[in-house]
């Protein structure tokens, strides 16, 4: 299983539609702008200033979105998911995103749920995380063996930047330097990510897989930082 991801962008006027093969799902978040997502209206003015706003679209369901004005969207796709048909679509308002305060001071961030258990997806699990300045998050470095994973990052600042790692107990760690609209997939492994001094880091991150939940495993060479 893997994750198709593109970046549409609609001009004012312009309707586009947004639908799943008959195995497959998706998700459809609006990063920036004022639409119907069929007959339901959002409006987000960027993804630091409101919650997100979302549609899940089932197998083989098509959903329609029209933009009012220029809109920024976030389409993410499963391929060979082998996804039973069903079910109709479901719309996530910035009322229904859960947000949780995560970690300590060095390492905390607000991470915002869009798609979990709430929502009747087969695979799929979606959602936001923010990283004030300076601070770290997947941290302590934690993975999920379960899932494939891909993110997608911006910054508050069009010159700030951070760092994604990537490493497990074979082969060898990599490191990304993150710029705004940077995408990395994650295969596995531990998976680290932190923002320069001085830059808010905003990621959308897309999991998939079975079982369809968020176990996290922490590597323990770490795990001694929630003592001290």
């Amino acid at each position: 299983m893997t994750i198709r991801f593109t970046l549409p962008v609609l001009d004012a006027g312009e309707t586009a539609t947004f639908g799943s093969p008959s195995d497959e799902e998706s998700v459809v978040v609006l990063l920036a702008g004022n639409v119907d997502f069929d007959a339901t209206p959002a409006q987000r003015t960027d993804v630091f200033a409101q919650r997100a706003s979302a549609m899940y679209v089932p197998p083989g369901a098509r959903i329609a979105v029209t933009a009012h004005t220029r809109t920024e969207l976030a389409w993410a796709t499963t391929v060979d998911a082998r996804c039973n048909p069903g079910g109709s679509p479901v719309f996530i308002g910035p009322e229904d995103v859960a947000v949780q305060q995560r970690g300590q001071p060095g390492w905390q961030r607000a991470v915002h749920d869009i798609i979990d258990a709430r929502v009747p997806a087969r695979t799929m699990l979606v959602g936001e995380t923010f990283n004030e300045p300076g601070q770290w998050s997947s941290f302590p470095p934690h993975k999920h063996d379960n899932l494939e994973e891909l993110y997608y990052h911006r910054f508050d600042k069009p010159d700030g930047f951070g760092f994604q790692g990537a490493y497990d107990t074979t082969g060898e760690p990599e490191a990304t330097l993150l710029r705004h609209g940077t995408v990395v997939a994650i295969p596995g492994g531990y998976h680290p990510v932190c923002a320069a001094p001085g830059y808010r880091l905003y990621y959308l991150w897309v999991l998939v897989g079975q079982p369809r939940r968020l176990a996290m495993e922490e590597d323990p060479a770490h795990q001694w930082l929630h003592t001290r």
